[in-house]
């Protein structure tokens, strides 16, 4: 972009995982880190137990060895006294020996370790990194419409959860007033206590936790069914039987009012029961685009038509005669048809990958968004990538990508700039740069993803799926100037693996001749 009298060209690298400076859950690469500070740390108390069981040994061979002696000394103490040499070596034992021996034993071998943990200590994630962990493994467990156990025996690449984590992941939903998933994963962590499964959480605060939420989400009976087996283990249980109490006149005074409905009342009672249902685990905030979205990133998206289909193509494109495709055209392959995306394969090296990385990585910082009230840029929940941006003078692997995207499209790349994604409500957001609005959009996927990662167009119901070293390209304009919403788009969550994208967003200045304006909006 071109910007007090400064030419420089951006290109956008940003950073999703699946699992947060502390946002350790959001980066894989921090967290990468963490796993090679444990590591250290289990060296470390490894050498910690070798130097008590060296301690440990030497006083059980000091032991073994007077055990010996005592024995035949005490047989016939004045013989064995009356010898001179016995007599001074259990002057120098009683005097120097034990002495040794209790600051052998007085000794801490710990200290090493104990100062190594203190160090890396400072590194370790916090409450609030553990809560939002927490938080994405449940965004994932709904947008994947994954059950606990699936999760929970390993099912998805990973180790199995012992009851421990179900129940602390479901004590972080109780704390955020999450009944839902509270009773799913205290549900979890009750089939693996009743399944045999050896556990510090005792089956009486898991029912305590469990009988509650459920009561919370309105189903009165089965709260109560769970507080009288809770009473059943624990039947001095204040709170319990205080809510024993209380659910039973609840749900007494519930029968009373349903047997006096009239047939109409009672429909409408079960049509309600049956929307709550539906809407079950749902937050209050929850819009029809965001079911929307979830199927897409689950493969539910909209089927096109074998007519449409046919119209999709794979080719090979030189640009209109571009001198460098002409001989080495690129591979081309239609996505979609309204809006046209179109992905081009093989656009990166592994070895142009990996240099963007390295020069990305030392930057990556939380992805924020502009508060609609305030304008004050803030990280939020439901975005959880790293970016970073990368000016084409900084290497020249940078700036070969940008002018290879600029011979590819055609646009002129010199007027990129760093934010994200057109602008639908302010119209004035680019005056500053003197650039017009974002034309056009060139995501580039630098990494393959196990599951999940896609990137939807809620408007349409198209899902591009990442493809490492390939680059999707559409227009967020129409030709006319005006904002095409059907390019509205969102990255869905990492299930498993981690993804990495580089940006590319072009703007109308400096396209006058490239792509010429019309009043269509159809082109």
């Amino acid at each position: 972009m071109e910007l007090r009298g400064v030419c420089c060209v951006l290109l956008t690298c940003l950073f999703y995982t699946s699992s947060a400076d502390k946002d350790f859950f959001t980066s894989i690469g921090q967290m990468t880190d963490l796993l090679y500070t444990e590591k250290d740390l289990v060296t470390s108390l490894k050498d910690y137990i070798r130097a008590e069981e060296d301690k440990l040994e030497q006083v059980k061979k000091w032991a073994e060895k007077l055990d010996v002696l005592s024995a035949t000394a005490t047989q016939d103490p004045e013989g064995f006294l009356g010898h001179p040499v016995n007599a001074f070596k259990l002057m120098k034992r009683l005097n120097t020996e034990w002495g040794e021996l209790e600051s052998l034993v007085l000794k801490d071998m710990s200290d090493g370790f104990i100062s190594n943990l203190t160090i890396q200590r400072q590194y370790f994630p916090n409450d609030d990194d553990q809560t939002g962990a927490a938080k994405a493994l449940m965004r994932l467990q709904d947008t994947y419409r994954l059950d606990t156990h699936t999760i929970s025996s390993g099912e998805l690449p990973g180790d199995p959860m012992t009851v421990e984590d179900c129940f602390e992941l479901g004590k972080i939903a109780y704390s955020d007033a999450d009944y839902y998933h509270t009773e799913l994963w205290m549900e979890q962590a009750l089939k693996q206590l009743d399944g045999g499964e050896e556990s510090t959480v005792d089956m009486v605060t898991i029912l305590d936790y469990l009988s509650y939420s459920i009561y919370q989400q309105g189903e009165l009976e089965r709260a109560l069914d769970y507080t009288k087996r809770l009473l059943k283990l624990d039947s001095a249980h204040q709170r319990a039987n205080g809510n024993l109490k209380y659910f039973e006149y609840q749900l007494a005074k519930q029968n009373k009012v349903e047997a006096e409905e009239s047939q109409k009342e009672k429909e409408k009672r079960e049509r309600e029961k049956r929307e709550a249902s539906d809407k079950k685990g749902r937050p209050a905030d929850y819009l029809p685009e965001r079911r929307k979205y979830e199927q897409l990133c689950r493969g539910e998206g909209i089927k096109m038509t074998p007519r449409r289909q046919s119209r999709m193509f794979c080719r090979y494109s030189d640009n209109n005669h571009h001198p460098l495709y002409v001989l080495g055209p690129v591979k081309q392959e239609d996505e979609w048809d309204r809006p046209r995306i179109i992905r081009y394969h093989d656009i990166l090296s592994n070895s142009e990958i990996e240099k963007v990385k390295e020069l990305a990585k030392p930057r990556l910082r939380r992805a924020t968004i502009s508060n609609p009230i305030t304008g004050v840029l803030e990280t939020a929940h439901y975005r959880i990538s790293k970016s970073a941006w990368l000016t084409a003078y900084e290497d020249p692997v940078v700036d070969k990508i940008n002018q290879r995207i600029e011979d590819i499209t055609g646009l002129n790349v010199k007027t990129a700039e760093e934010l994200q994604d057109w602008s639908t409500d302010e119209p004035d957001a680019f005056k500053e740069l003197g650039t017009g609005n974002r034309i056009a959009t060139w995501l580039i996927y630098m990494s393959d993803v196990p599951s999940g990662g896609a990137t939807v167009f809620t408007d349409v119901g198209a899902a591009v799926w990442p493809k490492k070293g390939s680059a999707v390209f559409w227009y967020n304009l129409f030709a006319s100037g005006e904002g095409d919403y059907s390019t509205r788009h969102a990255a869905c969550p990492v299930l498993v693996g981690n993804k990495w994208v580089s940006n590319k967003w072009m703007h109308e200045r400096g396209q006058e001749f490239r792509r010429r304006c019309t009043l269509n909006e159809s082109e």
